[in-house]
């Protein structure tokens, strides 16, 4: 996972209310075995619209999306936060998440902050001709005129995000730890250490 600690650009002035995972990503790309490619089906319904802001390459390769109330609702698939990176999008701005949608989009290393209406509004306007910018240390989100939003975020998450630490990174970072107990333990129990060795034998 890569470490997020700015991420600047323009912004997808998105802004839709209640974007459920099948709108994000529909299901009949998820008979996939690979996340690559999942980018151009990200949002495929509203892509055949020409004039779609995905499309237009004012906004190509924007790595930030600002959305409505309630993005990511619908199903859990995660392969909807697969589909965003795959996309370039590594933060989405909105004023409330689904649950189960900020929870695999912080595994999969974007970015999810929460502002208030007011300044989500202002944010889509802002973003239709200047860049944002997004600071997890500080937990900031400015613009080139001056607007600065605070944003909160969980402690661990921060710390995950700001280290690009997955589940699998944070068990490895505690290696030393680990290391010591199974040495403990085959000290101790050896008994478990001897069925371990048979069962792998």
């Amino acid at each position: 996972m890569q470490p997020i600690s700015h991420v600047t650009g323009r912004a997808i002035p998105f802004g839709r209310k209640n974007v459920d995972t099948d709108v994000i990503i529909p299901a009949h790309w998820l008979k996939t075995i690979t996340r690559e490619g999942l980018g151009r089906g990200a949002f495929e319904a509203i892509r055949k619209d020409p004039a779609n802001v995905f499309d237009d390459p004012e906004f190509s390769g924007a790595p930030i999306l600002i959305a409505g109330d309630n993005f990511g609702c619908g199903s859990s698939r995660e392969h909807a936060a697969w589909a965003l990176l795959d996309l370039g999008v590594t933060c989405v701005i909105a004023p409330s998440f689904s649950d189960i949608f900020s929870g695999n989009a912080f595994k999969n290393g974007i970015l999810t902050v929460v502002l208030p209406q007011e300044a989500v509004d202002r944010l889509l306007e802002v973003a239709r001709t200047e860049t944002i910018d997004i600071d997890l240390e500080t937990q900031t989100v400015t613009t080139p005129f001056q607007d600065r939003f605070t944003f909160e975020i969980d402690p661990f998450r921060k710390h995950c995000l700001l280290n690009g630490l997955d589940e699998v990174g944070l068990t490895l970072a505690q290696d030393t730890v680990i290391g010591g107990y199974e040495a403990r333990a085959g000290r101790e129990l050896p008994f478990l250490a001897g069925a371990v060795t048979a069962a792998t034998a």
